[in-house]
């Protein structure tokens, strides 16, 4: 019986930790889920628009003469194209309610199993809203 409580225990555990050891208010730490979560979404949905909504701006500026917006739009449909591309990305969105959060002054960073954008998952606080750096 004892046994059974601490591998019980022991199989909690790591799903909770990761939450407790999130730094800043709590609300800071729901923003930047909140914003990581939203740009989850709009890659799953195929949302290219959606998607540079949570990006920096110099992030979302025109390249080579094509927006943001058709940049991520290839980008998506080549993702959600690969075998196991949308599994990625539904486990991700799982993994970021309880994922690290660390936020120092303007710029805050999520522990995610994989990264968001290929970058180090770091956001910024900038208009007014936590937006995806990389």
């Amino acid at each position: 019986m004892i046994a059974s409580l601490v591998c019980a225990a022991a199989l909690l555990a790591p799903a909770s930790a990761p939450g407790a050891h999130s730094v800043d208010t709590p609300e800071q730490i729901s923003w930047v889920r909140r914003a990581a979560s939203n740009f989850v979404t709009a890659e799953l949905s195929a949302n290219g628009s959606g998607a540079c909504g949570i990006l920096y701006a110099p992030l979302r500026a025109t390249q080579h003469g094509r927006s943001c917006e058709q940049r991520w739009d290839t980008k998506l449909a080549k993702l959600l194209r690969e075998p196991g591309g949308r599994a990625r990305l539904r486990a991700q969105k799982h993994a970021i309610a309880s994922a690290v959060v660390l936020v120092h002054g303007d710029v805050a960073s999520i522990d995610l199993p994989s990264t968001l954008m290929g970058g180090a998952n770091r956001f910024l606080w900038t208009e007014n809203c936590w937006m995806l750096d990389g």
